[in-house]
């Protein structure tokens, strides 16, 4: 009787793998996601931009230059196999903005990273917090060299990203492995943008939800 006990669990835990999916190895479908739908749309609309160039102010090597960052999230959300991550290699801490994805509608908060640090995979890291006096190269306006922000902003990436942030060695700046989705500044949308410095930052104790 013991034995067919022991056997009859082990009948109903092998069912339970096969039959239930395991949670780990669930995709999220960041094809019905709105940063989908906004990177397709937008792709659309170079598109028609891209066939009228008397009828737009962008020239045609910016119209191709903002076409292969869309392809590229557009890409990022079709193959992606867990939500967005953030590492920091960056040598100090660095703000992020993070939330869960059940609860998306409750938004996104202002987390600490620590350097070699990466959020957890359950997450979704939203993007980068920005304080004034940061020196940033690869966003709109700043050159390769980098240039010093004026007021703090917040850079925002698609669903499914892998961002790495790191500091050049030679400029300083701090550069990131793909372009920004969006950059914010405060007021923009209602994400916390507050008037931090890197030294407060730095202060701070790394809270993000981190993988182990």
């Amino acid at each position: 009787m013991k034995l067919f006990k022991i056997g009859l669990v082990a009948l109903v835990l092998m069912l339970n793998l096969v039959v239930a999916q395991p949670s780990w190895a669930s995709k999220p479908n960041l094809l019905t996601s709105p940063d989908y739908t906004e990177v397709t749309q937008a792709i659309d609309n170079l598109l028609q931009i891209k066939n009228t160039p008397d009828q737009t102010e962008y020239t045609p090597e910016e119209i191709e230059k903002q076409l292969g960052e869309l392809k590229l999230q557009k890409y990022i959300l079709q193959t992606a196999r867990s939500w967005a991550q953030c590492l920091n290699q960056t040598g100090k801490t660095l703000a992020i903005y993070a939330h869960k994805p059940k609860k998306v509608l409750q938004g996104n908060s202002l987390y600490f990273l620590g350097n070699g640090q990466i959020t957890e995979n359950e997450w979704d890291c939203d993007g980068v917090y920005l304080p004034s006096g940061t020196k940033i190269a690869g966003i709109a306006g700043a050159d390769a060299q980098g240039q010093e922000l004026a007021e703090p902003l917040a850079i925002k990436v698609v669903d499914g990203t892998q961002l790495v942030a790191t500091t050049n060695p030679q400029t300083g700046a701090l550069e990131f492995n793909v372009a920004p989705a969006k950059v914010y500044k405060a007021g923009d949308v209602n994400w916390s943008i507050p008037t931090l410095t890197q030294a407060d930052i730095d202060a701070a104790i790394p809270n993000a939800p981190i993988e182990d």
